[in-house]
């Protein structure tokens, strides 16, 4: 029996929650010891790495690689590589919870690009929970003077690019495989990484950071994996606003693991982001339903 796609979507950007998640720990461990080039080069090398080893175990990944709009391929991964640069300088300088805050203006970008580069429609319920996204995240930062820092103007950069990402992933969907995706972005972006780099910046590595270095890339191979998957099954202004979750629970993380301020405003905050997903969930399954009844009852489906 096919699984629901608004559970496909919801299950595969967990995936993504939690990857993204443990790609900021990470990243915060390993800049004590590598500059924020070297970090992003063992991500893409890890990733590389991931991405080889399965083309060598399963030889049907071969015939998925050819090289196939190459342009946009090329824009998304310089795009990205430059967000997840100015993304990961935030996570060194400013708290997880801000970090993940600011970087929520990108759901805003992305729906207004998708309805005029994808052709999507922009929905009451669509609108609505990028609002109350938008609302939760503003009660969860309640952003002051402190917070337009320069670091923060680097979050606030990063997520146009990262909207740029999530609209050019969209449209690779389209003729390129998951696997695809990825392996060119680890093919793309690891050359980019070593230009900033020292050659030999793995010696200096303590193995103490392995396991982190380990987790960066792990976690930046599967959460392009559940990214590209959460667009596969469904419209960018349904899977975007989903990552809006990511606040809430670096917060968490944040005040665990690195002792940042938690104070029972993330919690309002995340009330109200869920309000507004829970909505866009209802209203998007209702949607499925009369659609799949009006073609059935046409005879489109058999």
């Amino acid at each position: 029996m096919a699984t629901n796609p608004i559970v496909r979507v919801v299950l595969w950007m967990t995936g993504g929650l939690l990857s993204f998640s443990a790609m900021a720990i990470s990243i915060r461990l390993l800049s004590a010891n590598l500059n924020l080039f070297e970090v992003l080069t063992v991500r893409s090398l890890l990733g590389l790495i991931i991405m080889l080893t399965l083309l060598a175990v399963h030889p049907p990944f071969r015939t998925q690689i050819r090289p196939q709009r190459m342009r946009l391929t090329l824009f998304r991964n310089g795009i990205h590589f430059v967000a997840q640069y100015l993304w990961a300088t935030g996570l060194t300088l400013l708290p997880f919870a801000t970090v993940f805050a600011l970087e929520f203006i990108a759901p805003a970008w992305t729906a207004l690009l998708a309805v005029w580069i994808l052709g999507e429609k922009l929905t009451k319920s669509r609108i609505g929970v990028i609002v109350l996204g938008l609302l939760g995240v503003l009660i969860i930062l309640r952003p002051g003077i402190e917070a337009f820092n320069p670091a923060a103007l680097f979050v606030l950069l990063a997520s146009l690019g990262y909207a740029c990402v999530y609209i050019s992933t969209k449209m690779l969907t389209k003729t390129q495989t998951t696997f695809a995706i990825i392996f060119w972005m680890m093919v793309i972006q690891f050359p980019i990484g070593m230009l900033g780099s020292d050659p030999l910046f793995l010696l200096r590595l303590p193995a103490s950071d392995i396991p982190a270095a380990i987790a960066l890339g792990v976690s930046g191979a599967t959460s392009h994996l559940c990214l590209s998957n959460a667009f596969r099954a469904g419209d960018a202004t349904l899977v975007v606003p989903l990552d809006f979750l990511r606040v809430p629970l670096i917060a968490v993380v944040g005040w665990m693991f690195f002792n940042e301020r938690l104070d029972v405003w993330v919690f309002v905050g995340v009330l109200v982001i869920l309000a507004g997903i829970l909505w866009n969930l209802r209203a998007e399954s209702r949607r499925d339903r009369k659609s799949t009844r009006l073609n059935s009852s046409h005879g489109y489906i058999s």
